[in-house]
Order: structure tokens, then sequence, then C-alpha cells
């Protein structure tokens, strides 16, 4: 177990020309952690029951200065790792580390289960918006053809959602947190068994190595204690400011929200979802989305390439507007700019990742003849 250790954390041979972005793996890594003892504090004090949850959970808050830390951490620990999500994932975009197959296909499996996991907390406190959220985007389901009522029925417990979804979500939510820290560990073992990217785009990323520890045990402490005392800033100084003025209402089935609209970092997608009249079509573009996101290529262009560059900021520069898209009522212009950018930003993903591609057989050919 020690020489385990020392092989993976301190004797790592460590590309010496990584720079700070590739911090955001240890970093979500440990806010991940604390998410998940936050999350079983948490869970001891919950009453999963429609009557009873909104009560607890604003009991928490006046409990003691010790739980109201937890419930804020835990909430604010969901803003951190998502924005340090984008931020690995634009940097795997932005430095082609989607060629390494088993660390992006898991990488990307744990994006999306970390997406369903927000989701889920969401409906926990049971407060208008959680409801409305859970009901808007659960309706989808219900809306595919032929398998979609079923699915529907399965996933909310009824015609509806009710107590019945709410025990179900809170099981679901605890169990997804450890699928989520084992999906890690295969994660960091693939990043381990074929070796990290890094800028200077040396092949393999075993030239010019130190040793992890001390040199980048030392980076990655410090950028985690200045990330760690930021969240305390914003915790203790705005702890409301990720929440919605909905969050102090109790879910009623009968009072409708003047606007719905989800978490920030769950804007972009909805604002493609609803940017298509049908449902299923609005499901269709947000799945297509992914899709072309999480298509593997092998590039033979560097990032230092102009077009590449440019292509990339204009898909991130998209992606920030369809945030901002999901957050405005649903009218004109913005559903019709919200449709027009869905579109165009699938398109500039399929370009970024298909124009440099080369087959696998002839990337394989190539390590072959540098010795790689």
């Amino acid at each position: 177990m020690v020489s385990l250790l020392r092989g993976n954390i301190v004797d790592l041979p460590t590309n010496l020309s990584l720079n700070y972005f590739w911090c955001g793996g240890f970093m979500i890594s440990s806010f991940l952690i604390i998410q998940v003892v936050s999350g079983i504090i948490l869970s001891l004090l919950y009453v999963a029951n429609s009557f009873l949850s909104f009560g607890c959970v604003l009991d928490m808050t006046m409990e003691g200065l010790f739980i109201w830390f937890v419930r804020y951490f835990h909430i604010w620990g969901v803003t951190f790792i998502f924005l340090l999500f984008l931020v690995h994932m634009g940097r795997a975009l932005y430095y082609s580390s989607y060629s390494k197959l088993g660390v992006w296909n898991v990488g990307f499996i744990l994006y999306l289960l970390m997406m369903v996991e927000a989701f889920l907390g969401y409906i926990l406190p049971w407060h208008q918006m959680s409801y409305w959220a859970a009901t808007v985007l659960t309706s989808v389901l219900n809306s595919i053809p032929y398998f979609g009522p079923s699915i529907y029925k399965f996933v909310v417990g009824g015609f509806s959602v009710t107590n019945v979804t709410l025990v179900r979500v809170f099981s679901a939510h605890i169990c997804l947190a450890f699928i989520i820290l084992g999906f890690s560990v295969i994660h960091l073992f693939y990043l381990h068994k074929g070796g990290s990217n890094n800028p200077l785009f040396i092949s393999g990323g075993y030239s010019d190595v130190v040793f992890f520890h001390s040199y980048f045990t030392a980076k990655d402490g410090y950028v985690l204690v200045s990330l760690l005392l930021f969240c305390c800033f914003f915790l203790l100084y705005f702890p409301d400011f990720v929440l919605d003025v909905e969050s102090y209402i109790e879910a009623d089935p009968l009072v409708t929200p003047v606007s719905i609209k989800p978490e920030w970092y769950f804007l972009a997608f909805y604002a493609m979802l609803r940017s298509v009249e049908s449902k299923v079509g609005g499901l269709v573009l947000v799945i297509l989305f992914l899709l072309v996101l999480w298509l593997p290529t092998i590039n033979s262009s560097s990032c230092y390439s102009v077009t590449r560059q440019f292509l990339f900021w204009c898909i991130v520069s998209l992606f920030l507007l369809l945030s901002y898209l999901g957050a405005c009522h649903p009218e004109f212009p913005f559903v019709f700019i919200s449709k027009f950018s869905s579109l165009i930003i699938v398109f500039f993903v399929l370009l970024y990742k298909g124009l440099w591609a080369v087959s696998f057989y002839s990337s394989t050919i190539n390590r072959g003849v540098l010795g790689v």
C-alpha cells in the first residue's frame, strides 16, 4: 500500500512544463472529498419528506454555527467544483487532451455524473425553484416517444413529482456520490498509465521530468489553500449569492414561479433545451452537443494554431452567451438567439474536433517511430 502511494503521489515522474492549469484534477478531487464529508453530516440531519424537508433544511441554518457552515460549504462547494470542471475541460480541449482516450472517456462520464448528482442535490431542499426545476426537467423524459412515460414513472415514482420522488432522489444522491469517487480513481489510473498531456506537446509527457513531490505537491497545495480561502470569503460575506430568491419559499404545486431556471452551471444546457419548440427536439440538441463534445479524436495540430485558437475562443464565448440566455425570460429575441447559438456551437465543436484529426493507426505508427 505504501509503495502504491509513493508510486502515484511521491515518486511519480511528471513533466516539468506543467503549469497551474494542470492543478484542476487535484482541486476537483479535494473539493469532492469535502462535498462527501459535508454531505454525510447533512444526511444525518435531513428528513426526506415533502412536508418536513423544507423546514428541516431551514432548521439546519439555525441549529448552530457548525451546521450552518457545513451546509453553506456544501452549497458553495458545488459552485467551485463546476468552475474547476469548466476550467479543467477547457484546458483539455485547448491542449487536445481528448486524444488520450481512456482519461478523456472516464473524465467525461465523471462530468455527466456530477451534473446528475448536482441536480439531485438541488431538489432535496424542496423549495419552489427546486420543485419546479424537477417538474420541468423530468417532464422532458415524458415527451420521449414510446418509452418516455414508462421512464418518467420509474424516475418520479408516479404521475408527478411527489414525496415518493423526493425519497428516491435522496437515496440516489447518496449512492451516486460514492460511484463518482470510484470513477475518480479509475480516471487517475488511466492518467498515470498513459501519462499527462503538457503545454509543450512533448510526446508521451515523460521527458524533462521531475518527481511529483515536492515540486507539484507544493504547487497543488498553494492553489488548494487559495481556493479554500476564496470559498470561505464568499461563504461568510455572500452566503446566499448562489441561491435563488425562491430558495426561501416552500414548494407549492399550485403556484408556478414567474421564471423557472436551474443553477448557473445548467443554464447553457437549459437555453439549448428550450430553444426548440418541441421538448424532444431540445433534448436531441442537448444530447447532440454532448456527443460532439465527448467525441475523442487524435489531432495533428497543436494549440498554437491560430485557426484552432479562434475556434476554441468562439466556443467559449458561445457557451458563456448560452449561459446568459438560459437565465433570460423565454421570449423573443432570447429564444431565437439561443437556437442560433446552439446550432453554431455544435458546428464549431465538430470543426474543432474534426479538422485536424488523424487516424488512430497513423498516430500509433508515429509513436512507434518516435520511440514513445
